[in-house]
């Protein structure tokens, strides 16, 4: 008796991007359950904020080495395995912060987790490039980001919340542990389109439309020293070092800065801080949706994607001036929603996939994640220092500017965005 056909499923892709977003958001629910909590674990363990900015630059640091070494990994096992791996590792470090008695010990815990979340970018990049048609990209990766200020967003009630009435011990414990239901449903649900049972062959086509170029381009996994000769490979990877510093000082420090520069307690906190963190949600669907809009009505995609991150690059340099001056701190938070809006809305990690082929779309985001941890890691230690010297308003001036210098190297070194490109395999011949 042959088995029953499976049953088709329309917009599978969609999907997909719903369950990739979910990754993001354990991702970082389970990394800023220590900056929620942040306050809290320093009066009950007796550290300052130089102690903690040590963790959080520790983390980064590891995170940074992680995150080159994890592209490798994802361009070689494949998106399905490296989820089922770092996501279960992840978890797993996530829930041992609950025996941390100190800078110490939260550092060796916090080293764990940064080995193993990184992978969770590479990974998911290369599952949207591996799903998604060119002009669906942008949306599907600003979807798949979407988790990562979702993650922000639940973390706060969640971490809060369970600290309240259990102790902050137990919210490293609990953020930990809903991991595992998210590796069972990707256990069972993912598949590459070829291989998956429920895709429709209408979806199948529109996947594979325009793929010939990239296909050629990726016929053989690029090996890494030929992607270092491309400057689409430093222009990704720079304006990730422009920018994911930001997103670091975003993640760690917004909700101190609401106890610390603004007077909120740990349940206003818990009323108030989701706030920015659900409008950088919005941000990330921004991100691809305005330029799927804007291509719908017969931009090409390099015009709409740069003219979207223009819009938010100037946008930004007045947020970020209008946040340190706002008197009531009610405003301050809905200000800093905007800042957070404007971050995710520039669509950083999107870039390797209008670019590189899905062969090398792990390794280049890799690359980028590197160098923009160790980018971050400097920064945190910097930001410890002035932030306890002169407060957070030099940390916001700078950031104001990145965006625009950000957008200036992505149009030298990357040029037009939208084509992918064929890495060269060999050496160019030298003349004789």
């Amino acid at each position: 008796m042959s088995d029953s056909p499976k049953p088709k499923i329309k917009h599978l892709r969609w999907y997909i991007a719903i369950l990739l977003c979910l990754a993001s958001e354990l991702n970082y629910m389970d990394r800023n359950t220590l900056s929620v909590l942040k306050v809290t674990i320093q009066e009950a363990l007796n550290f300052d904020d130089k102690g903690y900015a040590l963790i959080t630059a520790t983390f980064l640091w590891t995170y940074a080495v992680a995150y080159i070494i994890s592209g490798w990994v994802v361009d070689r096992l494949g998106s399905r395995k490296s989820f089922l791996i770092f996501v279960s590792g992840w978890s797993i470090a996530n829930m041992l912060h609950a025996f941390a008695t100190g800078v110490t010990s939260f550092q060796f815990y916090r080293g764990l987790l940064a080995t193993m979340e990184p992978a969770n970018f590479p990974a998911g990049i290369k599952a949207v490039s591996e799903w998604f048609p060119m002009r669906d990209r942008a949306l599907a990766v600003g979807i798949f980001n979407a988790g990562t200020a979702l993650g922000n967003t639940l973390a706060v009630p969640a971490a809060a919340g369970i600290a309240l009435l259990l102790g902050w011990r137990a919210a490293f414990i609990f953020t930990g542990a809903v991991g595992f239901i998210w590796v069972a449903a990707w256990y069972f649900i993912y598949r590459l389109p070829n291989d998956h049972p429920n895709i429709t062959e209408e979806e199948k086509t529109l996947i594979t439309e325009g793929r010939e170029a990239e296909n050629l381009a990726g016929q053989k996994k690029p090996a890494f020293r030929d992607l270092l000769r491309m400057p689409e490979t430093w222009g990704c990877a720079l304006a990730r070092v422009l920018t994911d510093p930001i997103s670091y000082f975003l993640a760690f420090w917004i909700p101190s800065y609401l106890e610390k520069e603004r007077g909120f307690d740990l349940k206003q906190v818990l009323f108030y801080a989701w706030i920015p963190f659900a409008a950088l949600t919005v941000g990330n669907i921004f991100s691809g949706a305005m330029p799927r809009f804007l291509i719908s009505r017969g931009w090409e995609l390099d015009k709409a994607r740069k003219t979207t991150m223009l819009g938010v690059s100037v946008a930004m340099l007045l947020l970020c001036f209008a946040v340190t001056q706002v008197a009531s701190p009610i405003l301050a938070v809905f200000v800093l929603a905007g800042v957070m809006f404007g971050h995710a809305a520039w669509g950083n990690i999107t870039l390797p996939t209008e670019v590189f082929p899905s062969t090398a779309v792990g390794t280049v985001t890799g690359f980028g994640g590197f160098l923009g941890g160790i980018a971050g890691g400097i920064t945190q230690l910097a930001i410890g220092a002035v932030v306890t010297k002169f407060g957070y308003t030099p940390i916001f001036a700078v950031c104001s500017v990145m965006y625009l210098l950000a957008l200036l190297l992505v149009h030298m070194l990357i040029g037009k965005l939208g084509e992918i490109r064929q890495v060269p395999t060999e050496p160019q011949p030298r003349s004789v």
